[in-house]
């Protein structure tokens, strides 16, 4: 037989056997299986004979295959992933941005959310320096859980860390008035002010104790609204109705700016009541001082304590 023929033979051959084992190939891949596929992760350590490194990285490219390029993933694929991250992590605690990758996808429902949490609680018990870590604990606990003090105390350790964002400390300040009385978070903003070597950052926290003190006069305020209410049977008009007629319950409003103010630099700022919210603004700032929410946020909050589904945020 020439020897022409036996390799055109020989290349049908392989092309015919090359579609037979095509043919047998998985369509999916170990990360289209879902998360009744993951092993546990002490399966994992008991498997890899000293190989724990290795196996991690393998998990943790299932891991980003699950996500792939997707803007966002439901709840059965969070949980995937979450299952995933938790194997990798377990082989490999000293891993950093895991971590930080599954609180930014496990955010479907509460469960997933307080799972993300425990992640990072994981990394932070592996790298407490790690502020990114401690941070992205406080927004999950702010953001999607609405638990104020615990926020605050997770962004109060990242704040003190080397590489932390300079807003934190004001941040953590007003997560501190919204859950206790507005004087703990004077009280934190001055010692944080007391101890503070970088001048940039202290005149933030001058701001942040400025718009403490118009709070301060705005819940005075407050109180001799609800005096004049009960006084007139009615409520007031405009603030200044405060001080005026027959029903006045103040014999002057306080200033509408920081005392501190050197008169030169004064706005002529004014009380006002906001027409959004009814509450007794000063136009210095032109918002009471507290974490703001958006009333479509405050509903989602309301709503995922009732079923238990994660807030839906435009934008």
């Amino acid at each position: 037989m020439p020897a022409k023929l036996i390799q055109v033979m020989a290349l049908m051959i392989a092309v015919c056997f090359s579609g037979w084992a095509h043919s047998r190939i998985p369509q999916t891949t170990p990360a289209d299986r879902g998360a009744e596929f993951v092993p546990s992760p002490r399966a994992v350590r008991a498997a890899s004979l000293g190989f724990d490194a290795l196996l991690s990285d393998y998990y943790w490219l299932q891991a980003v295959q699950v996500v792939g390029g997707s803007e966002d993933v439901d709840a059965a694929t969070a949980t995937h992933l979450g299952k995933l991250i938790d194997v990798v992590t377990s082989l490999n605690p000293h891993v950093g941005h895991p971590y930080r990758f599954a609180a930014v996808w496990l955010n479907q429902t509460e469960e997933l959310v307080r799972e993300g949490n425990r992640l990072l609680e994981r990394g932070i018990e592996n790298d407490p320096d790690e502020w990114r870590n401690h941070f992205y604990l406080g927004f999950n606990h702010f953001f999607y859980l609405g638990e104020f003090e615990e926020a605050a105390s997770a962004l109060e350790v990242a704040m003190r860390l080397p590489g932390s964002p300079s807003y934190l400390p004001r941040l953590v300040a007003r997560l501190k008035s919204q859950h206790h009385d507005i004087d703990v978070a004077e009280v934190f903003l001055r010692e944080l002010l007391r101890t503070m070597p970088d001048e940039e950052a202290s005149a933030r926290i001058r701001v942040s104790l400025d718009e403490i003190e118009i709070e301060h006069k705005a819940r005075h305020l407050d109180r001799a609204r609800e005096a004049y209410r009960a006084l007139a049977g009615r409520d007031i008009e405009n603030v200044g109705d405060l001080t005026q007629g027959e029903h006045r319950v103040l014999e002057m409003l306080p200033s509408a700016e920081p005392d501190s103010i050197p008169a030169s630099l004064r706005r002529g700022s004014v009380w006002r009541i906001d027409s959004r919210t009814d509450r007794i603004v000063s136009s210095y700032i032109g918002a009471r001082y507290e974490v703001h929410f958006s009333a479509h946020d405050r509903v989602q909050f309301e709503v995922w304590g009732e079923n238990g589904e994660a807030p839906k945020r435009d934008g």
